[in-house]
């Protein structure tokens, strides 16, 4: 996947503007080869613009999403810490990083942003939108807003409006990074990192279920005084955010902006709003799923005209948006037929 980027002047839902904002994005080779299918990959709370990266068993040569034969593209996310504009990027004005000053960033600023990208790209059809998790969401919001764009789309593993469940999850851990004292200090973009260590290992639980952590968690000595294992994963989870070089402060716009997700909003209900959509459409559940649980997901996947649901069986909760990766290619490779 090759690296690029936009620079464009940008005005958030909530209202400021800026006259630059940076969006990374990746694509699979300079231009799209004409007849190749062009794909459009959403990435999730923490990952990048790079597929390859975090879904490797799908993305590469050879592979379901064919580095080779598809024109594939993946948008950074305003605020991520993976290099597009956010709270550590730097306030020309000021010489300094933006921390809180920074607008806070919506969904539908993140589907701006990605159409931004296509535009710049002069691509007018995406003949596959895929969104898993918060790339869900982005698609989702994507496939509504420009419903003429899109031939065909897979939302798995998400929703068209956030739950109470889920900003519930979202709260818990902006609270984990404000009871770290250097977070709101701003003196330093390794501000509030032991608050971020805490935020993550709270958001891997709601990823996984009793059944993953039992399978790969449980002791190994049947007769331990103290169970340390799953712990020592939870650390080593949060250590591992921290050393991807993820900061405190895109975490928490991020989570921010999780709670701003309602398709429906001004378009008449989620409802109305998903009856926009005119792509051939596959919905993904994931049955051990604790944020997007099956019946949230079959509440709402039939307001998508003509939509599908397809059901991946997981040990291990939500993530098995990332680790099924037979599965997926089975419920996606229906889709890449042209």
């Amino acid at each position: 996947m090759i690296k690029r980027s936009i620079k464009i002047p940008f005005t958030f839902e909530t209202g400021p503007s800026l006259d630059a904002v940076d969006i990374i994005f990746h694509t699979s080779k300079e231009i799209p080869v004409p007849g190749e299918p062009v794909i459009w990959i959403c990435h999730a709370l923490t990952a990048n613009s790079d597929p390859e990266d975090w879904w490797p068993s799908l993305v590469g040569p050879g592979k379901l999403f064919d580095t080779e034969r598809m024109f594939i593209i993946c948008a950074n996310v305003p605020g991520s810490a993976y290099g597009s504009s956010g709270p550590r990027s730097t306030d020309p004005h000021t010489g300094k990083p933006y921390y809180f000053s920074f607008p806070a960033i919506t969904v539908r600023d993140m589907a701006e942003a990605n159409f931004a990208v296509l535009d710049s790209l002069g691509i007018k059809t995406v003949d596959l939108l895929v969104g898993s998790s918060i790339g869900g969401f982005q698609a989702l919001e994507m496939a509504v807003s420009r419903p003429e764009c899109f031939r065909k789309a897979a939302f798995i593993a998400t929703a068209p409006r956030i739950s109470p469940w889920l900003s519930a999850w979202a709260e818990a851990q902006r609270m984990a990074l404000e009871a770290d004292p250097s977070f709101r200090a701003c003196e330093s973009l390794d501000g509030g990192a032991a608050g971020l260590k805490c935020a993550r290992a709270q958001a891997l639980i709601s990823y996984r279920c009793f059944r993953g952590y039992g399978k790969t968690q449980a002791e190994e000595d049947p007769d331990t005084l103290f169970a340390g294992r799953a712990a020592s994963y939870e650390r080593y989870q949060g250590e591992k955010l921290v050393r991807r070089a993820f900061d405190a402060y895109s975490y928490y716009y991020l989570c921010n902006a999780l709670d701003s997700h309602n398709t429906g909003r001004g378009r008449g209900g989620v409802t109305a709003a998903l009856s926009r959509i005119t792509a051939e459409t596959l919905v993904a559940e994931v049955d051990t799923d604790l944020i997007f649980p099956p019946e949230e997901i079959r509440s709402w996947y039939k307001s998508i005209p003509g939509a599908t649901l397809g059901s991946i069986t997981s040990d291990f909760g939500h993530d098995g948006f990332l680790l099924e990766y037979d599965q997926l290619t089975n419920l996606l490779k229906p889709l890449l037929c042209r």
